[in-house]
């Protein structure tokens, strides 16, 4: 029996909606788990480089999904997106559609833009259809879908732990502030990310760096990714000083890379050859 028997006719109901980014702000591998995975603590931020997501009534018998913009190289049935709309629509009664997504958030980037994506179907879903489910409840999909896809549900300042999907609300706040975000032509897998960390406590508690003045955060906010990293591509380092050269009050890399931001008191305008660069006020 589904979990929900109302009846989804084909219908002129559509939606779309503009998935967006992350940042970490600091990120620590603190222990490794029986499970193979590891444990993290990290503070995610919402940053404004987006996606597009549309959902319109099929025009044929199945669910198809339609991607634009940059290459994905994934098969429909292992994209977030498409596990997302046959996760809820294997408890309620959905009909079929026809889903679009534009991809502007680049990959292998650690800004969680597949996270992302999957996040806002569920909620779209929910939204559109009116599922009811709980934003807790959305989480907990969200969750086997990916370490950092609950976050998105929620999108606003969370600290995680866990492998990211163990989320508690934080006061962070960087209104006012300009973020540039500096996308290399290169992404980072997983397994390079992982293969140089040694986990461990950090130094500073995290809630404890987050406290401290935002100039004071490049002494005290570390990404444990970096070091290694850093060594196999000079580039990120160099990204990184450039950022601070210009003026920023606040530079690293997000996530397990390949994306460098900086966070600014005032507009910038910052290029780097064969970059991809993007900035926006928070």
């Amino acid at each position: 029996m589904q979990a929900n028997s109302k009846d989804f006719t084909r219908n002129s109901k559509r939606m779309v909606v503009f998935p967006n980014a992350k940042i970490n702000l600091g990120l620590y591998v603190v222990e490794k788990r029986p499970d193979g995975f590891h444990n993290l603590e990290t503070i995610f931020y919402p940053a404004p480089w987006r996606d597009a997501l549309e959902v319109v009534p099929a025009t044929g018998n199945e669910t198809t999904l339609n991607i634009t913009g940059l290459a994905v190289d994934a098969p429909t049935e292992k994209n977030l997106v498409m596990r997302a709309y046959k996760l809820l629509a294997n408890e309620y009664k959905l009909p079929k559609l026809d889903i679009y997504l534009h991809k502007a958030i680049p990959f292998g980037a650690g800004l969680g833009g597949g996270s992302a994506d999957a996040a806002f179907m569920l909620t779209m879903l929910n939204q559109l259809f009116e599922l009811g489910i709980s934003e807790d409840k959305l989480a907990e999909y969200a969750a086997t879908l990916g370490s950092d896809c609950a976050f998105f549900v929620y999108n606003c300042p969370m600290i995680a732990s866990g492998r990211g999907e163990i989320l508690s609300p934080i006061k962070v706040d960087l209104s006012g502030y300009t973020i540039v975000l500096v996308k290399p032509p290169f992404g980072i897998s997983t397994p390079e990310a992982f293969a140089g960390i040694t986990p461990k406590k950090p130094k500073i508690p995290l809630t404890e760096a987050i406290s401290q003045p935002i100039e004071r955060w490049k002494d005290v906010l570390f990404n444990d990714f970096e070091p290694h990293l850093f060594r196999n591509h000079p580039q990120l380092a160099a990204i990184k000083q450039q950022l601070y050269d210009k003026g920023a009050n606040y530079a690293a890399m997000s996530g397990s890379g390949s994306t460098i931001f900086g966070l600014f008191d005032k507009e910038i305008d910052f290029t780097v050859e064969g970059c991809t660069v993007f900035s926006a006020k928070l």
